[in-house]
């Protein structure tokens, strides 16, 4: 199988950074996948428009968790700022975030349901654990 120029010159430069194997692979399929949905531009001659297309539709019609966005984003800016020597400025898409998780807590209602069908031992191991705020 015939590799391409440039795609070898963005692994090497990913090598002389001593990135992990990990890495490497993730940002090649992250570029290589830029690409191949920009229709096979070179990054070049791409900007802004297509970064941020290709971002959009990763996150909407692909459907990835926030990591993977930020890591789709850090491969193209890894592309840009290393191999073509270009910093992307003005990009109208930061890093996204992932949801907060609000913890789910018991009423104190619930609580004295639980401890009044316990007892013994039970009963003080509940109440110590809530009374931590191990809920």
């Amino acid at each position: 199988m015939k590799r391409s120029p440039f795609i070898e010159s963005v692994r090497n430069e990913l090598r002389v950074r001593h990135y992990s194997l990990q890495t490497e692979k993730t940002y090649l399929y992250w570029i290589k996948s830029f690409i191949l949905f920009n229709e096979k531009q070179h990054p070049e001659k791409m900007g802004n428009h297509e970064i941020e297309r290709f971002l959009n539709y990763i996150a909407t019609s692909r459907g990835v968790s926030a990591s993977t966005q930020n890591q789709a984003l850090c491969a193209i800016i890894f592309l840009y700022r290393h191999v073509i020597k270009r910093d992307i400025t003005d990009l109208s898409y930061t890093f996204a975030k992932r949801p907060r998780r609000l913890p789910t807590v018991l009423s104190p209602e619930e609580v004295n349901r639980i401890l009044s069908n316990c007892n013994g031992k039970y009963w003080l191991i509940i109440a110590l654990l809530y009374g931590a705020g191990f809920e």
